[in-house]
């Protein structure tokens, strides 16, 4: 046999090889989620549990009287179960009220309705139904990471200031003892103690936003909302901060929502994901489950948009238009005037979360019995 025929026989079987490498990880990993989902569901109970939460914002009309003329439903009827542990990704385009959301479920801002049951040390508290005064003993327990970490910190104040406030808001520490936490908060976030006395335009952004994580994890919460928390540094970058987070999760027992725009980091990071738009969540699935198949339009609009190295692969569905209105939704399903499968009941029937296999929730007609059944289909 030639030799060249035989070095092209070999870096083929080679390739074979690696494929079927690939593969079994892929298979391993999958089912590595899979036992983890099932003993989340099975062994723990919520350490959160939002029941059709929405926050509504009033539309005016411009005049002396400013008469109410709507509503913008920044978030509509969201419902999930959050376990201790867990990381829950919170994606969408910008606009579809993810952020509202997550501020929503802290009480940063008044939720117009629904429920935020959160389990304190085994004892269901409604946060939506707290006034300001039980509400400030928890917020010790619930903390938010900003997606800016050049606004999010006080230019005017040291780090030490800056990592030690919630602690004096609190009354938690003072004196050795406070100084003691902020070292060692920081040194977990990787900083150094003797950067206490510098302030925030002495770092870089990467380093500002992990002083937004040490004021954040300073009171040991349990519920952390990362809010876009790095979407504004470099790739680089964004790949130490989220090592970092998974190793403060890992040590510290946290749980997280992790709100982002970032497919491909949400799927390093998060156990299971929400996709939403125009206010709903339209699908909620694990993360690999979501990625290997996922099930309604906007979905697979954007996991198509995902850009990949491989030239060969084209996006094969594409998005039209813009996202709905949220002050003035179309009737029926919202994403319907952008859907490549509408049919008879999108434009006029509201779709609502069907549960299908694997523990996933879908809000798509497509899902529906009532309709498949009855032959009705796109």
């Amino acid at each position: 046999m030639p030799e060249d025929a035989f070095s092209e026989e070999q870096a083929a079987a080679e390739r074979q090889q690696n494929e079927e490498k690939k593969k079994a990880a892929a298979e391993r990993q999958h089912h590595d989620e899979e036992q983890a989902a099932a003993e989340r569901q099975h062994h723990k109970k919520p350490l959160l549990s939002v029941r059709s939460l929405c926050k509504y914002f009033p539309i005016f009309k411009k005049g002396f009287f400013r008469k109410q003329v709507g509503q913008v439903k920044a978030v509509d009827d969201v419902s999930f179960d959050l376990m201790p542990g867990e990381t829950l990704g919170i994606v969408g385009e910008s606009g579809c009220g993810k952020t509202t959301a997550g501020r929503s479920i802290l009480r940063a801002v008044a939720p117009t309705s629904g429920e935020v049951i959160y389990q304190d040390n085994g004892i269901p508290v409604d946060l939506a139904k707290l006034s300001e005064a039980d509400l400030k003993p928890l917020r010790t327990k619930m903390q938010m990471i900003f997606q800016d970490p050049f606004s999010s910190l006080n230019p005017r104040m040291t780090v030490r200031d800056i990592v030690s406030e919630p602690l004096k808001i609190h009354g938690l520490a003072s004196g050795k003892a406070m100084e003691d936490q902020v070292s060692e908060i920081l040194m977990k976030v990787g900083l150094k103690p003797e950067h206490r006395q510098r302030y925030p335009h002495a770092f870089s952004g990467g380093q500002r936003q992990r002083i937004g994580i040490a004021r954040a994890l300073i009171m040991h919460p349990s519920l952390v909302v990362c809010d876009e928390a790095v979407s504004a540094l470099d790739v680089s970058v964004q790949a130490q901060v989220i090592n970092l987070l998974q190793d403060l999760q890992k040590e510290l027992g946290l749980t997280y929502i992790f709100i982002a725009h970032d497919l491909s980091v949400v799927k390093h990071i998060c156990d299971r994901i929400a996709v939403m738009y125009a206010g709903k969540i339209v699908e909620l699935a694990e993360t690999a489950a979501l990625f290997d198949s996922p099930k309604h339009p906007y979905t697979k609009a954007l996991l198509s948009a995902v850009p990949n190295p491989d030239p060969d692969i084209r996006m094969n569905t594409e998005l039209i238009g813009e996202v709905a209105d949220p002050g003035n939704l179309p009737s029926g399903c919202s994403f319907h005037p952008r859907c490549g499968e509408c049919f008879e009941p999108c434009d006029s029937v509201r779709p609502s979360l069907v549960s299908i296999e694997g523990g996933r929730t879908v809000s798509c007609h497509l899902y529906d019995k009532k309709y498949t059944e009855s032959g009705i289909s796109a």
